[in-house]
């Protein structure tokens, strides 16, 4: 690049909007220690104790819950530092956010680690809980997609519509990644980096994958949007290939529901976030 403008070489990167760059011989390490720390200076909470994991299992959300509201402002401020919806909650919300911000303390030293001369195919994996929100009995569905090693495109996004079935759910939830697989394709060739092959969409719900695969609408599918039925097109197209996986490797279900620790650390780990500390080498962030 230098002999086409001009331009100065600074050396390796190691900030860049917002994101901290660690690169060793092995990988390349994301963080963001420094916005991390920010956060919790803001709110107070620099010395607080941290948790193992953002989310208690089983703990169940709800607009109304009978406890009292929360301090608007504070709430507000924290929820948009997260860059999630910004309503007035009960105190219970409120204490759900504080514990978010206390695995943040615990972890403030992790990242992402990409690691180096893994061939670039795109694997998703998709999932979805059934009727898990108190209000309305929708369900939430998640999705990751990786090149090989450490998670790059994720989503956990409440679904549009009530599922009368977990393979419902699951369905539509494979839908919703099929539509980011596709654009991913799309990107990952205009960087030269085009996918010959079907990229492998791993559900763990047979009956999710039997629908995808059966283009004849009978009474257990003929409800559901239409939307949600383009995956077939994928899947015909060849652009996709929804394959099973055994739910104890399914990566996504990290995305759609409070996890006990153990299975929150194992998931947490295969997506590719670790610790500083476990870089090769001697690293500090």
């Amino acid at each position: 690049m230098m002999r086409q403008y001009e331009m100065t070489d600074l050396g390796l990167l190691h900030h860049f909007l917002g994101l901290g760059v660690l690169q060793t011989d092995s990988c390349i390490f994301l963080h963001q220690k420094k916005y991390a720390k920010t956060l919790l200076d803001k709110f107070g909470l620099k010395d607080c104790k941290s948790v193992a994991t953002p989310l208690a299992v089983n703990e169940k959300l709800s607009k109304v819950d009978g406890s009292e509201l929360a301090d608007e402002t504070l709430y507000r401020q924290m929820q948009a530092s997260w860059l999630d919806s910004c309503i007035i909650q009960p105190k219970k919300h409120m204490g759900t956010t504080k514990r978010v911000l206390r695995y943040v303390q615990g972890t403030i030293n992790y990242g992402i680690a990409y690691d180096k001369g893994k061939g670039a195919v795109l694997i998703g994996y998709c999932d979805s809980d059934w009727s898990g929100s108190e209000d309305d009995m929708r369900s939430t569905s998640g999705y990751a997609f990786n090149l090989g090693s450490g998670a790059f495109s994720w989503a956990s996004i409440k679904q549009s519509s009530v599922a009368l079935s977990t393979a419902e759910a699951e369905y539509m939830s494979a839908a919703e990644a099929t539509a980011q697989a596709m654009w991913l394709r799309f990107v990952l060739s205009d960087f030269g980096e085009e996918q010959v092959e079907p990229t492998q969409l791993l559900c763990d719900n047979t009956s999710a994958i039997a629908i995808s695969k059966n283009p004849v609408h009978h009474h257990k599918t003929r409800h559901i949007n239409r939307r949600f039925h383009f995956i077939r097109d994928a899947l015909q197209n060849g652009e996709i290939d929804l394959l099973y996986c055994k739910t104890e490797e399914q990566l996504a279900d990290i995305f759609t529901k409070p996890l006990a620790r153990d299975r929150f650390e194992y998931l947490r780990k295969a997506l590719g976030v670790i610790s500083a500390q476990h870089l090769e080498g001697s690293v500090g962030v």
